[in-house]
């Protein structure tokens, strides 16, 4: 996906109240930081941040963070929280395979990948969100009854997904190749992504993974 750079959006990010400059300072004390002992809830590659925010309006009894690496994307949402009271929500400009410096064994409870990056290459195989490569540091941050939910209209990502997760060690409790017309569709929040290709006329997937067997402590 080629990326349109926004100049000075690498200063505005780092002058931003909502985004997290040295995150790692606050690994296993992300409580403090929010300021209560409410879940905590990420989403790894949030894109403009539609998704998160409006998670983050309509439940103020959960904490969540934003993650997104590219400065010129991670402004838009920046922009939108500026406009709003959430004090809930929080966004961090790093890469994923950094989760585990950032977050302690067991501190975050629930995982969104919303709409990642498909590298539909065999040889990038291991950049995907879903590879076991990425569940491997999920496993490391995730509570013990914790979930990762993804989302995607990329089918071809979805039936490797379905196959690489439980490969892994995962059990998928939950999935579906038309979320819209499906059980899992209550209380769902689209992404500026999946707005987009359901109006096309896109199916999209979802499911929704859990430890199995010994890693499930």
């Amino acid at each position: 996906m080629r990326l349109r750079h926004i100049p000075g959006s690498e200063q505005q990010i780092e002058e931003s109240p909502f985004v997290i400059s040295g995150p790692e300072e606050f690994r296993g004390q992300w409580n403090m930081f929010f300021g209560n002992e409410n879940p905590l809830h990420i989403e790894v590659g949030m894109g403009k941040g539609r998704f998160i925010t409006e998670l983050a309006a309509a439940h103020p009894e959960i904490n969540y963070i934003g993650i997104e690496r590219y400065t010129s994307v991670l402004l838009k949402a920046v922009e939108k929280r500026s406009l709003l009271f959430l004090p809930n929500l929080y966004f961090l400009c790093v890469d994923a395979r950094t989760l585990p410096d950032i977050f302690a064994e067991g501190e975050v409870d629930r995982i969104y990948l919303n709409f990642s990056d498909p590298w539909p290459k065999d040889r990038h195989a291991k950049r995907r969100l879903t590879s076991p490569q990425f569940m491997a540091l999920y496993d490391r941050i995730l509570a013990p009854e914790g979930q990762v939910e993804f989302k995607t209209d990329n089918m071809g990502l979805f039936d490797y997904s379905l196959e690489s997760i439980p490969e892994a060690g995962w059990t998928i409790i939950a999935s579906t190749k038309d979320l819209h017309h499906s059980d899992m569709a209550e209380g769902n929040i689209m992404t500026e992504y999946e707005a987009k290709f359901s109006a096309m006329g896109n199916p999209i997937c979802k499911l929704i993974a859990v430890r199995s067997g010994e890693s499930n402590r």
